[in-house]
């Protein structure tokens, strides 16, 4: 039988990140490199995972965004702790898997076995889905940012640093694009 290390892996991180036990130490976010520690805990992966696909049978990228926008943005899983993890409960017989739209993707669907061990485990299952900020219901991060303000926050300083990585601003330029970042600001203010 193999033997998978599905929670001791490398993640990334935002700044800012909880100290809830959701995550662990300093990390960062995509290519500037970093570790960050254990974010569920021992098998918690597995019960979020299943979790997860009984609600929506999915394929692996779409847990992970559904993890990254649960947690708004400030966390997802690699790919190779999710694939290794979703092959141990297919193994454990808890997920049935399909590629049926030809391009080789697998979807993942829970099975009555499944359902029995996410039942039995109902406790455990509930806290890390609360953990999460997820909770129950499916409701947003815990005292953490909505997905969607995450995903404008983060269009915004793409659009910042492609522009102010081209051409240089003529003096014009400098004042509109000032003008746009504290009008923006105090409409925030505002909310």
């Amino acid at each position: 039988m193999r033997h998978f290390h599905s929670d001791q892996h490398h993640c990334r991180m935002a700044r800012g990140e909880h100290e809830d036990g959701l995550s662990g130490g300093r990390g960062h976010r995509g290519a500037r490199g970093g570790v960050g520690g254990r974010v569920f805990g021992h098998g918690g992966l597995r019960f979020v995972l299943l979790r997860l696909i009984a609600d929506k049978p999915s394929h692996g990228y779409e847990l992970i965004k559904a993890i990254e926008d649960r947690l708004g943005g400030s966390y997802a899983p690699s790919p190779g702790v999710v694939y290794p993890t979703l092959t141990l409960l297919e193994e454990m017989g808890y997920l049935s898997v399909e590629t049926a739209d030809g391009s080789g993707r697998k979807s993942y669907s829970i099975t009555d076995s499944g359902r029995e061990f996410l039942e039995a485990n109902r406790e455990t299952a509930d806290a890390m889905m609360a953990r999460m900020g997820g909770g129950v219901d499916g409701a947003g991060p815990r005292g953490g940012r909505p997905p969607q303000v995450t995903r404008a926050i983060e269009n915004l300083k793409m659009a910042m640093r492609m522009r102010l990585t081209g051409a240089p601003l003529t003096e014009q330029q400098a004042h509109e694009f000032a003008a746009v970042l504290d009008a923006a600001a105090q409409q925030i203010e505002k909310i």
